[in-house]
């Protein structure tokens, strides 16, 4: 079972600009990453550059890791199992909501209005 992911040096640099910008921790905003990604009912692609920052899975979804799972298992659309689940797929959907996060912060134009935007999201 592994329990550490490796992020891609984008992720990265994406994570500790928002970190920078917001005052938001890197957990944080990895799990709001994360929720964004599970809203596209499309799978994230497999992160093939595992060049960027070493996460371990407590640091990360701590006593939620069971929801974590659940939630991209119903993404999935299927029984996935713990090493399908963390740090491959999780980490996808890293990748691609830490995209999504940067995107939306980038068009909120700042801080206020990017906290104001993520609240008034469609579930």
């Amino acid at each position: 079972m592994n329990f550490r992911l490796k992020t891609s040096a984008n992720a990265q640099e994406k994570l500790l600009s928002l970190q920078a910008a917001t005052g938001f921790t890197w957990n944080i905003l990895s799990r709001l990453a994360v929720s964004l990604s599970l809203k596209d009912p499309s799978m994230p692609a497999p992160v093939e550059d595992k060049t960027g920052l070493e996460i371990h899975r407590n640091a990360m979804t701590g006593e939620n890791d069971y929801v974590f799972k659940a939630l991209i298992r119903q993404h999935a659309m299927k029984n996935i199992s713990d090493e399908e689940y963390f740090p491959n797929l999780f980490n996808a959907h890293l990748e691609r909501g830490i995209s999504l996060l940067d995107n939306e912060y980038k068009y909120a134009g700042n801080y206020e209005k990017f906290l104001l935007n993520l609240l008034n999201m469609e579930v």
